[in-house]
């Protein structure tokens, strides 16, 4: 493990954690793939969980496969997505509880609201596309009249019901007045459903040709989700210019309107969040920030991964690492492929 491996090891054991019940199910990576998810008090295994969620793990026992994987893809996506930022969603490996950073409602308790709302309803739809599932199958035919020169076939992803049971799921914790102030459970609740709206978003039409020597004379067509990598990005520029909203009584309703105009209301399509966040250039307990400290930065970029934004002006150290890689690699019939070692210098740049 490397320095700031090591660091972010320390500073998590020494943080106080914080229950977060909306996404507490992200924990399920600690502990839900170790069972076979086939017997209703495995649904105890994350205290978490909200009693409506238990009770749609017990109801739906076959689903739980989808949302442990749902958790994993969630983490792993976070983490890809923000690798370059000074915020780069280290402590979403605290769930099933969470620092403040996710926890309260920042901009980056926004983006993981939405994105674990989309991973577990793409986990589910996909998860009946392939058989996964004995209570859904491929999604029904598009109700759009096929070109001429396309035919409607396949089996698309099943994203109505993806959406169904995913989104009882990842809001009923919103819905319970336990889980948090009623500004904090709108909030995190408008987020799932961008987070949805970005699902839907990324449903697209795919194909597979047929006809002699891929001559394509016939072509079968359906609708398939784009990967949660797409999602993550589009995600990430809703998280960017992320609305701060202040709650209203407006009629006879508890809303959520723009901080700064309050004159219209939230788009339905916009992430929002009511804590303004810290700059995460320094480690502050409180606020849940590492700090970028031996973070490794890019000499040349421009963008957030720059030495300049990532190190926050404090400058940064140079060091090499000689890198040991396979080379000159050479197929041999049959069959076989031999290659070389190589040796390769790197120069690195790491935070003050």
């Amino acid at each position: 493990m490397t320095a700031y491996g090591n660091f972010l090891l320390f500073f998590v054991m020494s943080l106080s954690v914080i229950s977060c019940k909306g996404i507490s199910w992200l924990g399920l990576t600690v502990n839900g793939s170790s069972v076979g998810w086939n017997q209703t008090h495995h649904c105890k295994l994350l205290d978490g969980l909200v009693p409506d969620q238990h009770q749609l793990c017990k109801r739906n026992l076959e689903l739980m496969h989808s949302i442990v994987h749902a958790a994993k893809l969630t983490k792993s996506a976070c983490q890809s997505s923000f690798s370059d930022m000074r915020w780069n969603c280290s402590t979403i490996e605290s769930a099933p509880h969470f620092t403040p950073d996710l926890a309260k409602g920042t901009r980056e308790a926004a983006f993981v609201f939405s994105l674990a709302a989309a991973v577990v309803s793409h986990a589910i739809a996909r998860a009946c596309a392939s058989g996964e599932l004995p209570s859904c199958s491929c999604a029904p035919a598009p109700s759009e009249q096929a070109a001429p020169d396309f035919r409607w076939g396949g089996c698309g992803d099943n994203v109505r019901y993806g959406l169904q049971m995913g989104s009882a799921f990842s809001d009923a914790p919103m819905r319970n007045r336990r889980s948090g102030p009623q500004a904090f459970r709108l909030m995190q609740l408008h987020n799932n459903a961008v987070g949805r709206q970005a699902l839907m978003d990324a449903l697209e039409m795919k194909c597979k040709c047929h006809g002699v020597s891929g001559s394509c004379s016939v072509k079968t067509c359906w609708k398939g989700l784009q990967d949660i990598k797409s999602i993550s990005a589009d995600l990430k520029s809703k998280y960017l210019s992320a609305t701060k909203v202040v709650p209203r009584q407006i009629g006879t309703r508890r809303q959520l309107v723009p901080r700064e105009m309050e004159v219209r209301p939230v788009g339905e399509t916009e992430l929002v969040y009511l804590v303004s966040s810290p700059d995460y250039c320094s480690q502050n307990a409180k606020q849940g920030s590492f700090g970028t400290a031996d973070r490794q930065c890019n000499k040349t970029a421009t963008g957030s991964e720059s030495c300049g934004l990532m190190c926050c002006g404090r400058g940064y150290n140079a060091y090499t690492e000689v890198l040991v890689e396979r080379c000159q690699c050479k197929y041999h019939w049959c069959c076989y492929v031999s290659c070389k070692t190589c040796h390769r210098t790197v120069e690195r740049y790491v935070c003050k």
